[in-house]
């Protein structure tokens, strides 16, 4: 598989090697030691999540404390979204800015946001599968969100996902500005000590 990192640091695409014959394909869409190479450690998974979307559906921007966090392996497993990764890491050189990675059942990318990132993304087609592995369960009270239709962020929807679907939650989810007045954005120095304790303790 190759793995890049994108324009927003500690967020990776992950492009897998399809193997196809006349009894269909064969793929590996997660490697736990090649990502680990990139990311200086392996990922604790501890669940495993998948959503079902019809299109137009905007799921996020949904982020949790650090920490411990909750870093994401995404990957559409039937149809196809546009999956965003924001950097909400108050201090960060991207702080603010946002870059995606098309997610469909052709290519089969994958995506890997580590701890302390925002993450949406926008439902492209009917019936859009998308899994999610994770580091750690979900806790209610860690679990934040931002207004997906923020203007100060301006993530920009492709006009074949037509009109955009919300969820109550995510309306009322404050906007990036209003989460750091309340405290909630975590810190780029923090998160980045974050990643070194779990560097450190894999011998990195």
């Amino acid at each position: 598989m190759q793995i890049r990192e994108l324009t927003i640091p500690d967020v990776y695409e992950i492009t897998p090697v399809q193997r196809a014959d006349d009894r269909g394909r064969f793929l590996e869409w997660y490697r736990f030691d090649k990502l680990a190479e990139v990311t200086g450690h392996p990922i604790t998974l501890r669940q495993a999540n998948t959503s079902v979307s019809k299109k137009g559906v905007v799921r996020g921007i949904h982020f949790a404390d650090v920490p411990v966090g909750q870093a994401k392996y995404v990957t559409a497993m039937h149809g196809a979204v546009l999956d965003f990764a924001i950097d909400i890491r108050l201090g960060s050189p991207t702080f603010g800015q946002w870059d995606t990675v098309l997610l469909d059942d052709v290519d089969c990318k994958a995506i890997y946001l580590s701890e302390g990132l925002g993450h949406a993304f926008v439902a492209l087609t009917d019936d859009a599968v998308v899994s999610y592995l994770v580091s750690d369960t979900y806790n209610p009270t860690a679990e934040h969100g931002i207004n997906p239709l923020d203007e100060q962020i301006g993530l920009v929807f492709p006009p074949e996902a037509g009109e955009a679907l919300l969820s109550p939650k995510d309306v009322e989810a404050p906007s990036l500005a209003e989460a750091e007045a309340l405290g909630l954005l975590p810190r780029w120095d923090d998160v980045r000590a974050f990643y070194n304790e779990l560097n450190e303790a894999n011998g990195a």
